[in-house]
């Protein structure tokens, strides 16, 4: 299902505007019987502003940014956290994972440290168990953050089927050295550098409080 544009009326005003504006200056060229050299240059003006009208329109037209297609995931609302872990650090997840799923466009949150899964949270499938494949292994050997923009047009999303089978879009968010954070969106390219950033800030708390907890989360 698409989105409306909520700017369509705003983008299409100057392309009214140039327009209405060309009419009248033609009805009110053919109602005057005689011309005065001022009416002339005034009227040409007024055909050239008209043409820049139409043609900024025509402009915000092509380039307005196509708004992506949001589906609905397939899977059931889920929040399971490993009951073994201390207080400290499940209310740390509990509040990383709600800041995540209320102010990005994420719906699916799965965080994992020392190989162990802590987190699921957001709309997710039965499946529980996480195999890191070739993209979560680059994540934890490069330390850096994988953005798969269209999971569709990556091969490499079959590794995610702990995931919605058909989520759009996929961060994997590094936490330190020992863990990572998967988000998946309902649609695809929909994660801005604003997002990004914000999901690297909460990755580092979150990185921060695992490592002073870390030998109780230890396995």
């Amino acid at each position: 299902m698409s989105k409306s544009d909520p700017n369509r009326v705003l983008r299409g005003l100057p392309i009214v505007v140039g327009s209405l504006g060309a009419v009248l200056l033609f009805v009110n060229r053919i109602l005057t019987p005689e011309l005065t050299n001022s009416q002339s240059r005034a009227d040409a003006l007024g055909v050239l502003l008209s043409a820049l009208l139409i043609l900024t329109g025509l402009l915000w037209q092509q380039v307005q940014a196509k708004i992506p297609d949001v589906v609905q995931l397939i899977g059931e609302e889920k929040f399971e956290l490993v009951p073994e872990l201390p207080d400290t650090v499940k209310t740390e997840l509990a509040w990383a994972s709600h800041l995540l799923l209320t102010n990005t466009v994420t719906r699916s949150l799965v965080v994992i440290y020392q190989g162990k899964v802590l987190l699921r949270r957001g709309i997710l499938p039965p499946k529980s168990e996480v195999t890191p494949g070739a993209i979560l292994k680059r994540v934890y050997e490069k330390v850096k953050p994988v953005y798969l923009v269209d999971v569709k047009a990556y091969p490499g999303r079959i590794e995610f089927d702990y995931l919605p089978e058909n989520t759009q879009g996929i961060i994997c968010q590094p936490i330190g050295k020992e863990g990572v954070m998967i988000l998946g969106a309902n649609a695809p390219r929909s994660y801005t550098k604003q997002d990004e950033t914000w999901i690297s800030g909460i990755a580092d708390k979150l990185a921060v409080t695992l490592a002073d907890n870390i030998k109780i989360v230890e396995t």
